[in-house]
């Protein structure tokens, strides 16, 4: 090997990778050195591509089948074994969507990006405090003080003559419960552990939940410049504009969602307070809550509301029915196309499928995000395969 040669191979070879460098014993390595020491360049550190591998070769297509075979497994068995956790994930990823428009909105108005995000999150999390206080409060109170009348509760429902004592009388209602107390201890303290479990679950969840979603704001014009990247050259400006798209309108519905959800409560609260219906803020937050499951939430909140609203009276809990079913027509025909415009797009029967499918593959988070995914699944549909099918 010549000086040169010699020289160019030992600037290749990192200073930080197996010293001490003995070129002597390297053979065809440091004739490789050498000619990765003349392709490299300041605007390519690292090299130019090299040529593309013959996808013909009879080695190549055997390969890439069985490696695509067990590609799909491990992901398959990953996706299985990890299933929780990706729901997490997935679920971070659609809120900091979701909380985009709110951040780009800032960023267009000087705003730094790190403080818009700040900002936004500030807020969120705020928001998610507030509704703690708000929501454990009056549990807390509320359960303290039937605990202090259950006594008086246990009274006038086992005093002679109510139909709580024709039942026991009847079916020996309190030997039944004392026997099955008794012997299903353990099953009960298991599900008391159960619950606060969950709970503790929940409220670990939700941090993480947080977490990732401020990390996924932070760097999500990363992200995207990123997922544009797995797209070719030829096809990339177009997969920018139907890719914007796609997340514009996952933006656009949760926090058209969320603000319809907040009018919802907020009304509900008012009714509630107005005619004396108990428990009027717990209903509230209730309603709020449903109220961001789409087709099915509304409904299940009426219901419920209805029902408590009948120990007031039988005129209330009507009165209370109707209040419902005239908002929900408002709310369905005039403030969610003003607040949501046509930015989802999905019609109706759609709707309602794609909320039945994700509730049972994911549960209320799968409904939840179910109407936004359908939305952009459409716009694929509408934008590539439908011409492409046109064309055929």
């Amino acid at each position: 090997m010549s000086d040169s040669a010699d020289g160019a191979a030992s600037r290749a070879h990192h200073d930080l990778v197996a010293q001490p460098h003995e070129r002597d014993d390297e053979g065809p390595i440091a004739d490789a050195e050498a000619e990765a020491e003349r392709m490299r360049s300041d605007e390519r550190p690292l090299g130019r591509l090299g040529r593309p591998l013959d996808r013909r070769s009879p080695f190549f297509v055997g390969m890439a089948g069985a490696a695509g075979v067990a590609v799909t497994y491990v992901l398959a068995q990953l996706v299985l074994g990890t299933r929780d956790v990706l729901v997490l994930i997935g679920l971070a990823f659609f809120l900091a969507v979701g909380l985009e428009p709110a951040v780009s909105w800032l960023a267009r108005h000087a705003w730094p990006r790190a403080a818009a995000v700040a900002t936004v999150l500030a807020t969120l999390v705020a928001v998610f405090v507030g509704f703690l206080v708000m929501a454990i409060t009056p549990l807390v109170d509320q359960a303290t003080q039937f605990a202090s009348r259950a006594p008086e509760y246990l009274t006038e429902l086992t005093s002679k003559g109510s139909w709580v004592s024709e039942l026991d009388e009847r079916f020996d209602l309190r030997d039944r419960v004392q026997k099955l107390l008794s012997t299903n201890q353990d099953t009960l303290m298991n599900g008391i552990l159960g619950a606060g479990r969950m709970v503790f679950g929940v409220l670990t969840n939700t941090v993480i939940v947080l977490i990732l979603t401020a990390y996924f704001l932070g760097y999500l014009p990363a992200i995207r410049r990123t997922m544009y990247r797995f797209v070719p050259s030829s096809r990339r400006p177009r997969a920018i504009l139907i890719g914007d798209q796609m997340f514009a309108r996952i933006g656009g519905y949760v926090l058209g969602n969320v603000l319809i959800s907040l009018i919802a409560g907020g009304v509900t609260f008012i009714w509630l307070i107005v005619f004396g219906i108990p428990y009027a803020l717990l209903l509230a937050i209730a309603v709020m809550i449903l109220d961001l499951i789409p087709a099915v939430g509304a409904t299940i909140a009426a219901v419920v509301v209805s029902l408590i609203a009948l120990t007031v009276s039988l005129p209330v809990g009507i009165a209370t029915a109707i209040f419902f079913i005239v908002y929900q027509t408002v709310e369905n025909y005039l403030l969610a196309p003003k607040i949501m415009g046509r930015v989802v797009q999905v019609p109706d029967v759609v709707t309602v499928a794609a909320v039945l499918i994700g509730g049972t593959l994911l549960g209320v988070v799968g409904a939840i995000v179910a109407i936004p995914l359908a939305a952009a699944v459409l716009l694929l549909f509408r934008e590539i395969l439908f011409p492409r099918l046109d064309r055929a």
